[in-house]
């Protein structure tokens, strides 16, 4: 087998797959645009004579997804900006600051990987209304807020810099808040761009965590939204598909533009770490 035919075999391969993983996406798409009790025939339609955005109108003037949409966009946001934030510094002190129990503390710190995310939903809803944040946004934000993932990442990362670099901002003079903020971050955007998606898209898609602190429907996010529409109109395929849609392309679109950004930061943190 010459070259030119390997090549053609394992391109037509790819876009074989590549088909295949994107068709349900595209069917969902379609099946949004078709009319109310389309999708139910036998065999079922990959396209509509008569597509139309009746259910997205729908969606947004009687099923209130703008709010859950908003309601999204506000806890994973901020989830992501504070979890920048705190492990961004979390990992740094981690890599290169010096102080008593380092090692010890970040040791026990990973052991906490080990236990399920489900086992600590009940200490930690305790814990949410002892502190009176049960169905508020802070109570769906804060437990996003930092990792032990996200510290461990950064750390890993963080720990290629230079030390000769650091000592010459502090003979400089430099805070170590200074140093941090002018000196490690710029360093570390590549980690944290990485770092930011894998957060951001955490907190859109979790069901389980606001399913359980949000009590109040005007409260929920679109997942938790999603899937009480879908029993309340079972047999609306077409309305479900466009809530599908609304809840996936936000994110679909995030991930595509800060791909490249991404890849980069897995390649490099990969070789650093």
């Amino acid at each position: 087998m010459n070259n030119r035919t390997a090549s053609w075999l394992v391109n037509g391969t790819l876009w074989i797959a590549a088909l295949l993983t994107l068709f349900p996406l595209l069917w969902m798409v379609s099946v949004s645009l078709m009319p109310t009790g389309s999708s139910a025939s036998y065999p079922p339609p990959l396209w509509s004579a008569h597509a139309s955005f009746d259910r997205y109108r729908e969606l947004f003037a009687q099923q209130h997804m703008g709010r859950y949409l908003f309601n999204s966009m506000v806890v994973a946001s901020s989830a992501t900006l504070l979890a920048l934030l705190f492990n961004g510094m979390a990992g740094y002190a981690f890599a290169k600051l010096r102080f008593r129990g380092r090692e010890s503390l970040y040791r026990l710190m990973l052991a906490g990987l080990i236990v399920p995310a489900q086992v600590t939903m009940i200490p930690l809803f305790g814990l949410m209304k002892m502190l009176g944040l049960v169905n508020s946004y802070a109570g769906a934000i804060l437990p996003g807020a930092a990792s032990i993932f996200g510290i461990f990442l950064v750390r890993q990362y963080a720990q290629s810099i230079p030390d000769e670099l650091l000592d010459a901002a502090r003979i400089d003079g430099a805070s170590e808040w200074r140093i941090f903020r002018s000196v490690v971050v710029p360093l570390l955007v590549p980690i944290l761009i990485t770092l930011g998606i894998f957060v951001f898209l955490g907190t859109w898609n979790d069901f389980m965590w606001p399913l359980i602190v949000l009590t109040d429907r005007d409260m929920q996010t679109l997942p938790v939204a999603l899937a009480g529409m879908s029993r309340e109109h079972v047999q609306d395929n077409e309305l479900t598909m466009a809530g599908a849609v609304v809840t996936v392309l936000p994110v679909l679109v995030l991930f595509l533009a800060m791909q490249r950004y991404y890849l980069r930061g897995i390649m490099l943190g990969s070789v650093k770490g």
